[in-house]
């Protein structure tokens, strides 16, 4: 799908979509307390994804989400479920052998390092050591899983932790269904435990901080988000005060919030001064090379950007429009949408239905704030 985003200003309010990244985990935990998830709410179709492969006999179909591949892979195991993984567009390429070595290394055979692959066999209770700064999802996938096992288990990051929110919020979740987590200096140990239905009002998703961020850099104000969430993304105010208004440069760290860079560089692109995003090198291994992707449709619309192996320098300028593609990459189509509010002659943007993955609703939303297409 084509859409020819012309120059305007978003303004007015918005609550906040349920969070992805705490519905993937509230509907994970509730199938392993015996909970029917039939009825918890799919707001996009990486929610779909999940609820899905939870209920798969014989193929887990991942579709693009790579947090449903990197988090069922190890409950799989833990169950001692025979299952096929299988997914699409970029999600064969996304890195998940690591977390294949381990299950091998502790009593799982497993087909092949990317999908499709077959897994069997019943994953043994020991140790299980990663590096901290591959991928956050490799460690929830573990948490959810090793409490099944029938002896005590330890995680241990061989390297500091990134996306540290992420797992604190896999940890509040277990929290809820009866599941304790020890931390440990260097990482987390996890005795065997059941998964128990939790209290009332314990399945309802916070808002969600990743898709707010484009409202807030817009202007437009979101309810329903909590400030005390674990989520890494609600950064995105400390990121935008430091920009200030008029907008000007700033660095931004996205070790700890990769998903905000795509919409930070949009803002940046436009912001007076020099930004840097560093730290990003892990956005090469998303649904697309985000890097990449901003870089070179920032360049297309007129900006001044260099991209560097693990981040970007953007020298802002007034944008003067031109042709983007989203690079099937919801973050991606979102970001261009807020980069057009400040171009000169809009932006012809392909590939915009990619925000499906996240938010079906984001264009009729974008629409009604302002927007205009």
């Amino acid at each position: 799908m084509t859409l020819h985003l012309s120059p305007s200003n978003l303004a007015g309010e918005i609550a906040a979509m349920p969070s992805k990244a705490d519905l993937h985990r509230l509907m994970i935990a509730s199938h392993l307390a015996g909970l029917d998830i039939a009825a918890m709410p799919v707001i996009s179709e990486d929610i779909a994804a999940t609820r899905d492969c939870l209920l798969a006999k014989e193929t887990a179909n991942c579709r693009e989400s790579g947090a449903t591949l990197r988090f069922l892979l190890p409950v799989m195991a833990a169950l001692g479920k025979e299952m096929a993984f299988t997914g699409k567009q970029r999600l064969a390429e996304r890195p998940i052998e690591p977390l294949v070595f381990l299950l091998r290394a502790n009593g799982c055979e497993v087909s092949a390092t990317r999908i499709p692959l077959v897994i069997c066999g019943k994953l043994r209770p020991g140790a299980y050591a990663l590096p901290g700064n591959i991928s956050s999802q490799f460690i929830t996938g573990l948490l959810f899983a090793l409490p099944l096992l029938e002896g005590e288990s330890e995680i241990i990051l061989t390297s500091p932790l990134e996306s540290a929110g992420y797992v604190e919020m896999t940890i509040r979740t277990l929290k809820k269904f009866g599941i304790s987590v020890v931390i440990t200096k260097n990482g987390y140990t996890i005795a065997p435990q059941l998964y128990l239905p939790p209290k009332s009002g314990s399945l309802n998703s916070e808002g969600d901080w990743s898709n707010a961020a484009f409202w807030l850099a817009a202007g437009v104000s979101v309810t329903g988000l909590d400030e005390h969430s674990a989520q890494p993304d609600k950064i995105i105010r400390n990121l935008l005060t430091r920009m200030g208004l008029p907008r000007r440069g700033i660095v931004m760290d996205a070790a700890q919030c990769p998903d905000l860079a795509p919409v930070m560089a949009a803002v940046m692109a436009s912001a007076d001064g020099e930004s840097r995003i560093i730290n990003a090198a892990r956005l090469r291994a998303k649904e697309c090379d985000r890097l990449h992707a901003m870089a070179a449709n920032l360049v297309a619309l007129g900006g001044d950007v260099t991209e560097l192996s693990d981040g970007l320098i953007i020298r802002g300028r007034q944008l003067r429009g031109g042709e983007a593609n989203s690079f099937n990459d919801h973050r991606i189509a979102m970001a261009m949408a807020i980069a057009a509010l400040q171009c000169n002659n809009g932006i012809t943007l392909h590939g915009a239905e990619a925000v499906c993955k996240s938010y079906p609703d984001f264009w009729d939303d974008y629409k009604r704030l302002g927007g205009l297409f």
